[in-house]
């Protein structure tokens, strides 16, 4: 069935092109004829390139895992509240895109900063490709701004770091063994009310030959949170024998680099000057607000298109570091 409904789908994005094409020939002919339709040819070539651009980011996603729905987590850098913050803001922005393009998120975990932002944050993302969207965002994220937290209002630097492996399919066996895993229950922290800390409903799983560690805090029922813990350790299971599998390539986790200057994917500048620049593909957008709001279409695309043929927004200037 869900080979069925990507066939169909192929077939009706095929019809819409068609169909788009065809309406652009229509002008096209009037415009022979001596009619006034140049704004509706430009609006149709506008509409046109950007839903080619979508098919191709749809071609472009052709790993292994790339369909998958994904685990994203986010970790703030040196600099207490204001790179807590800074990783907040990209929690929001990620959500945001998630609403955007109709991908079911959940916060499975969220550790509250001290006075404001994030320690850190989990998140489920449902859907397809949204592992292999998400790849283009695995990295350190830089923040230039006046902070808010300065009372004489400076200029602060921020880094947080974003991280995402796809989620596993029951139909893959991975075998963990119960003597293999120790589990911890507790009390959730941070906000919750009356119902998240009265309980120990909160759930940390800890795989002992391996020493990964996934917990889970966002239920307030203990069950769903172990179910919920489980498909991240499968899923950073998986992750692990296939980066054991693949030692030769370069593996998602060489991605973790330190979460400083220097290291970053990206930089979002709102002072002195307003602009974001992805430092791999060279693309810089000055529509700032847009991509805090979730619109990361124009970002993804590129990083797709540089890694599948090395081409980057070469025209662009660099930004000022």
């Amino acid at each position: 069935m869900q080979e069925r409904k990507r066939l169909e789908r192929s077939l009706g994005e095929d019809a819409e092109v068609a169909g788009m094409t065809e309406d652009l020939d229509t002008f096209f002919e009037l415009a022979r004829e001596g009619e006034a339709v140049n704004d509706d040819i430009g609006a149709g070539l506008k509409r046109l390139t950007a839903r080619l651009e979508e098919l191709e980011t749809g071609m472009l996603l052709s790993g292994e895992n790339d369909s998958k729905s994904a685990i994203l987590t986010i970790h703030p850098g040196a600099g207490g509240t204001e790179s807590q913050d800074w990783a907040e803001i990209l929690l929001q922005m990620f959500l945001r895109w998630c609403e955007r393009n109709n991908y079911q998120a959940e916060v499975t975990d969220r550790l509250e900063g001290e006075g404001a932002g994030i320690k850190s944050a989990t998140v489920e993302i449902n859907g397809e490709n949204a592992y292999g969207l998400l790849q283009s965002e695995i990295g350190v994220h830089r923040l230039v701004r006046i902070s808010p937290f300065d009372a004489n209002a400076r200029r602060h630097t921020s880094f947080a770091s974003v991280f995402a492996i796809p989620q596993i399919d029951d139909d893959v066996n991975i075998d963990i063994k119960p003597d293999e895993l120790k589990i911890d229950v507790f009390r959730a922290s941070g906000a919750g009310g009356q119902h998240v800390n009265r309980t120990e409903s909160a759930v940390r799983f800890t795989h002992l030959p391996t020493g990964i560690v996934v917990q889970c805090q966002n239920e307030r029922s203990q069950h769903k949170n172990r179910a919920s813990a489980m498909k991240q350790l499968r899923a950073k299971l998986y992750e692990f024998e296939m980066n054991k599998r693949r030692a030769a390539e370069k593996k998602l986790e060489d991605s973790k680099m330190e979460i400083n200057f220097g290291s970053q994917i990206r930089s979002y500048v709102l002072a002195p000057y307003r602009m974001i620049k992805d430092h791999r593909t060279k693309l810089a957008i000055g529509d700032v607000d847009r991509v805090l709001d979730g619109d990361l279409g124009d970002l993804m695309h590129a990083f797709l298109v540089f890694k599948r043929t090395g081409k980057t927004a070469g025209d662009d200037k660099d930004l000022e570091e």
